[in-house]
C-alpha cells in the first residue's frame, strides 16, 4: 500500500501552465505505474497520464501535447505539468498508483489502480 498526497492545484487563466505535485510515502513496489486522473463535477472519473518505473508515458488523447508526466525518484515524487489549459480541464485532479506486471505498460485505466490520492483542485477561467 501506498499513501498519495497531491498538491499544487489552484486558478488559472485559459492558456495558462499549472504543475501537479504527488508526493509518495509508504511501501513502494519494484516495478509501478503511477497515474494521473480528474474528475469534473457530474462526470466520471477520467484517465489522464500514466507512466511506468521504466519511464514509458502514456496519455489521453485530450491532453496529448499538452500535459507532461514525470517522476522524481529521489524525491518519491510524481509530477503532472499542464500547459495550454482549457475550461475543459478544470477537474478535482488525483494521483494514483497500482503494482506493474513485469513486461506491461502502465495506461491511465481508472479501475487498475488501487492507491489514490485526496485530490487537488485545478479550476480554469
Amino acid at each position: 500500500h501506498v499513501q498519495l498526497v497531491e498538491s499544487g492545484g489552484g486558478s488559472v487563466q485559459t492558456g495558462g501552465s499549472l504543475t501537479l505535485s504527488c508526493a509518495a510515502s509508504g511501501d513502494y513496489y519494484a516495478r509501478w505505474c503511477m497515474g494521473w486522473f480528474r474528475q469534473a463535477p457530474g462526470k466520471g472519473s477520467e484517465g489522464v497520464a500514466a507512466i511506468s518505473n521504466s519511464g514509458r508515458a502514456n496519455y489521453a488523447d485530450s491532453v496529448k501535447g499538452r500535459f507532461t508526466i514525470s517522476p522524481d525518484n529521489a524525491k518519491n515524487t510524481l509530477y503532472l505539468q499542464m500547459n495550454s489549459l482549457k475550461p475543459e480541464d478544470a477537474a478535482m485532479y488525483y494521483c494514483a498508483a497500482r503494482p506493474r506486471s513485469i513486461g506491461t505498460s502502465c495506461y491511465p485505466i481508472v479501475a487498475e489502480y488501487n492507491s489514490w490520492g485526496q485530490g487537488t483542485q485545478v479550476t480554469v477561467s
